[in-house]
């Protein structure tokens, strides 16, 4: 018994039997499709930009953008409250009709919050203290960054340096750092800079034992060993293979060691070694108001400087977070 063609099948056994039978070349059986070359290769480009990605997942975050903008605000009006028409500068002691010091003077439409203990106009010096402040921070998060950046990252992909950094990082671990503090403030001639001297020098410490961690990661994989079998150079390999990897949790602890450096500078004038009090900044002026916290109508001098110092800690955490989850390749499209 013969087998069921399927109608298909039969109609395509007559197709080509007819195709046959008026001997059609192989041109006209077959035809290519349409090729552009410049089309394949533009295809083979993926449009993706770190940076531009980065940016966008940060964007999605309203939270970190409307403190953003806050900090920026703040940080400009810093800048801008010295040429606005109407400002006192901030050592400069108002003196009432009958020639005294205003002291402790409450708000009013001259000075717009009060006055302190011996007549100086507490707006000019909290806007003045909140960027000594935030010099202080930013000063201290950069240099931490740069020396810290570089020391762990020899650290940890050279591997000739791990005994002698591992034996300086026990050192200078161990050595508390309020005790670094203190002498460096003791000795040195109060001021910023000293300041700023003294929180950097055990502050970089930290920063490179966290990226020497990171880079004993990612040190000995595939793209790394291939890179250093070639012959690249070690500085190369270091800025094109390990530092991108790196860009969040580095942005993270440089967002972090501002509030930090800025609550180390409240806490050094709390003990009396932070700056001269000529020199305004939130931790001379919240220790200020420390000492009148206990006297309800002058609690005004202690509050305002803390509204502006938990806004600019606040502020930084938030951000800092939400950048280095940006800054993570997986969360990227």
């Amino acid at each position: 018994m013969g087998l069921i063609k399927h109608p298909q099948v039969e109609r395509l056994e007559q197709h080509v039997t007819e195709a046959l039978k008026e001997d059609l070349s192989q041109e006209q059986l077959f035809a290519f499709a349409p090729f552009d070359e410049e089309e394949a290769e533009r295809a083979g480009v993926v449009n993706y930009s770190y940076w531009r990605s980065t940016i966008r997942a940060f964007r999605r975050n309203w939270i970190a953008m409307a403190l953003l903008l806050v900090l920026a605000l703040v940080l400009l009006f810093t800048f801008i409250q010295p040429m606005l028409p109407g400002q006192f500068t901030p050592t400069e002691i108002s003196n009432g009709p009958n020639g005294l010091p205003l002291k402790n003077q409450s708000a009013d439409s001259v000075h717009w919050l009060g006055t302190n203990a011996i007549g100086q106009d507490l707006w000019s010096r909290v806007w003045a203290g909140t960027r000594n402040s935030l010099i202080i921070g930013i000063s201290v998060a950069l240099l931490e960054a740069l020396v810290g950046i570089l020391m762990g990252v020899l650290w940890g992909y050279v591997r000739q340096l791990d005994f002698l950094f591992t034996e300086l990082y026990n050192i200078i671990d161990n050595i508390p750092t309020t005790i670094v503090l203190i002498l460096v403030s003791f000795i040195l001639r109060p001021g910023m800079g000293t300041i700023i001297f003294a929180m950097s020098i055990t502050g970089w410490i930290g920063m490179a034992r966290f990226v020497r961690n990171q880079v004993l990661i990612i040190r000995d994989r595939d793209y790394n060993v291939a890179s250093r079998t070639l012959g690249t150079s070690t500085a190369r390999i270091i800025l094109r293979n390990l530092l991108p990897y790196l860009v969040s949790v580095i942005m993270l602890r440089m967002a972090l060691s501002i509030p930090g450096a800025i609550g180390s500078e409240v806490f050094i004038t709390y003990i009396g070694l932070g700056l001269p009090i000529e020199i305004c900044s939130l931790g001379n002026l919240i220790n200020e108001g420390r000492k009148l916290m206990m006297s309800p109508s002058l609690r005004y001098q202690l509050i305002y400087p803390t509204i502006i110092l938990s806004i600019v800690t606040i502020s930084f955490y938030i951000i800092g977070n939400a950048f280095s989850d940006a800054a993570d390749p997986k969360n990227h499209l």
